[in-house]
C-alpha cells in the first residue's frame, strides 16, 4: 500500500535552508570592511585634533602673551605718570631753587654794593677828620696871624721889632701851608657870598654888579675846603 507523501514530509525533520556561498564569503568582507573605514578615518580624526589642540594652546599663549603685555604697558604707564611726577616736582624745586639762588645773588650784591659804599664813606671821613681834626686849632693859629699883620701896618716901631715880627708872622703862614691852608684870592675883585663875607655895604657908580671894595680881614681856605671866610666891604651898583 503506498505511503501517503505527506506523511513522509511530515517525518523529515526541519532543517534551516542552506546559505548561499557567495553570502556567506561576503559577510566577513563586511566585518573587516568597518575596521578599515576607522582606520582610514582616524588619521585626519587626529591630525584635526592635534591642530585643534595646537590651535588652542596657541591662543591660549597669544592670550597669555596679551595679558602679559597690558600688565607691563600699565606698569609702564604708571611709570611714566610717576616720572612726569617726579620731573614736575623737580622743575618746580628747580625754579624754586632758580628764584632763591637770584634772591640770595641780589641780596649778596646788595650786600657788596653797600658795603662798598660804607667803606668809601669811612674812608673819606677818616681823610677828611686828618685833614680838617686842626681846623680849631689853625682858626686860632689866623687870628695870631692877623695880630701879627697888624702889628706890622704900625708905621713907628723899630726895624729891629719889626723884622722879629715879620719872622715870626712868616713861620706862622709857612706852618698852616703846611697843613693845607691857603689865602683866599679873587684877580677880578668880585664879590663871592661863597667866600666872602660883607661887613659893609656902599653903593659906589661904573660898576654892573657888586664888587670887593676892601677886604677888612683875610679867609682862608683849608684843603679846598672854607676854613674861614674873608670879612670885606661890598661896593654895590648906584641906584637911578
Amino acid at each position: 500500500m503506498p505511503q501517503d507523501d505527506s506523511h513522509n514530509e511530515e517525518q523529515k525533520p526541519c532543517l534551516p535552508p542552506a546559505e548561499d556561498d557567495s553570502v556567506a564569503a561576503e559577510a566577513p568582507e563586511k566585518k573587516e570592511a568597518v575596521p578599515a573605514a576607522a582606520e582610514t578615518e582616524h588619521p585626519s580624526d587626529l591630525k584635526n585634533a592635534v591642530r585643534k589642540k595646537a590651535t588652542e594652546h596657541k591662543d591660549n599663549k597669544d592670550h597669555f602673551k596679551i595679558k602679559t603685555l597690558k600688565a607691563e604697558i600699565e606698569e609702564l604707564k604708571k611709570e611714566v605718570e610717576r616720572r612726569a611726577e617726579e620731573t614736575g616736582s623737580a622743575r618746580e624745586a628747580a625754579r624754586t631753587a632758580q628764584k632763591e639762588i637770584l634772591e640770595w645773588k641780589d641780596k649778596t650784591l646788595r650786600t657788596l654794593a653797600e658795603t662798598d659804599n660804607l667803606r668809601k664813606r669811612l674812608e673819606r671821613e677818616k681823610n677828611e677828620y686828618f685833614q680838617f681834626a686842626l681846623s680849631d686849632v689853625l682858626k686860632d693859629v689866623l687870628h695870631a696871624i692877623d695880630n701879627l699883620e697888624r702889628a706890622l701896618q704900625v708905621q713907628d716901631t723899630t726895624d729891629g721889632f719889626r723884622e722879629g715880627i715879620e719872622l715870626i708872622c712868616k713861620q706862622m703862614i709857612d706852618l698852616v701851608a703846611k697843613r693845607g691852608v691857603t689865602p683866599i684870592e679873587r684877580p677880578d675883585g668880585r664879590f663871592d657870598p661863597t667866600v666872602h663875607q660883607a661887613l659893609v655895604t656902599e653903593e659906589a657908580e661904573g660898576i654892573e654888579e657888586p664888587m670887593v671894595g676892601e677886604e677888612l680881614q683875610k679867609g682862608y681856605m683849608l684843603n679846598d675846603r672854607l676854613l674861614r671866610p674873608a670879612l670885606v666891604k661890598v661896593l654895590l651898583p648906584k641906584k637911578d
